[in-house]
């Protein structure tokens, strides 16, 4: 079975990143424009992983963060922020949430893949 993730950014570059890196896993990849988007998607299947960044439109991925956190079924779910060296007041708060890591963009093909590894296991697709 697929790990499932959710990835959740206005960016549609950072979005397309992070389909490139996971390519050749076998992941299925959600992807949301902000954090009130990634509530209805977690409604429909919830993720192993959520990639989440830090400022967005409409619900940013603190308050989503916080969200998450208190609600006892969702807390286990393992989040990656993605920060930029703006998001530095808010650091503070993101790690007293309590989170897997925060990544300062921009962000590597291998600093992405060594922070949801340490989260989650990944299993390459296998060899045609």
């Amino acid at each position: 079975m697929p790990t499932k993730i959710l990835a959740v950014d206005d960016a549609k570059a950072m979005r397309q990143f992070v389909q490139r890196v996971l390519a050749g896993y076998a992941c299925d990849i959600t992807e949301s424009t902000n954090g009130y988007n990634a509530l209805f998607a977690m409604e429909r299947t919830l993720p192993d992983l959520i990639l989440l960044d830090v400022n967005m439109p409409i619900m940013n991925g603190v308050e989503l963060l916080e969200m998450l956190r208190s609600k006892p079924e969702l807390t286990a779910i393992p989040v990656i922020m993605l920060a930029s060296p703006a998001d530095h007041a808010v650091l503070p708060k993101i790690r007293a949430l309590g989170c897997s890591a925060i990544l300062m963009k921009p962000i590597s093909e291998t600093t992405l893949l060594a922070a949801i590894r340490s989260a989650i296991t990944l299993q390459p697709l296998p060899s045609a």
